[in-house]
Formats: structure tokens, C-alpha cells, sequence
């Protein structure tokens, strides 16, 4: 078996720590999650409105999944505000 490289065990060690910063809970997330978008489309720094939300979704697929889709709504919105989506 072949040693890591140093990148690859950089990569292992901060899955094991986690983020150096703040990080927030699923349910966090959820909470925070259409004001972190609001503020991404709004061109905003989203990461100083909402600290510990880009660390979440980037550990997090079940959320990360939420925030793209979310944002995907959001924006198709705002590009067509009169299109309404069918029941």
C-alpha cells in the first residue's frame, strides 16, 4: 500500500477536524438557508451574513442538495417573475 501524499492527507485531516471556523447544524441551516440565498443572489456576501453556512454545505450533501435547488428557485424567479410554476 502507498503512502498518502501530503495533499491527500491534508484532504483526510480536515475531514477528520472539520472546518476551522464556525460551523452550523442541519437544523441551523435550515433555518438560515433562504436568507444565505437571498444574499448570494443579491450579490452580498452571503459567508459574512450567514458564518458557518459554506462550511456546512460543504460537509453536508443532504443540505448542499437543499441550497441548489433552493437557489435554482430562487433565481428562476427572480429571472421570471410572472411565471408561475403548475399544480
Amino acid at each position: 500500500m502507498s503512502n498518502p501524499t501530503p495533499r491527500r492527507l491534508t484532504d483526510l485531516l480536515g475531514g477528520m477536524l472539520g472546518p476551522p471556523g464556525p460551523e452550523l447544524t442541519c437544523e441551523e441551516c435550515f433555518e438560515q438557508l433562504d436568507r444565505y440565498v437571498e444574499v448570494e443572489l443579491a450579490g452580498d456576501d452571503a459567508d459574512a451574513a450567514v458564518p458557518g453556512m459554506h462550511a456546512h454545505l460543504d460537509g453536508c450533501p443532504a443540505c448542499a442538495e437543499d441550497h441548489d435547488s433552493l437557489h435554482a428557485l430562487v433565481e428562476s424567479e427572480q429571472r421570471f417573475p410572472g411565471r408561475r410554476r403548475s399544480t
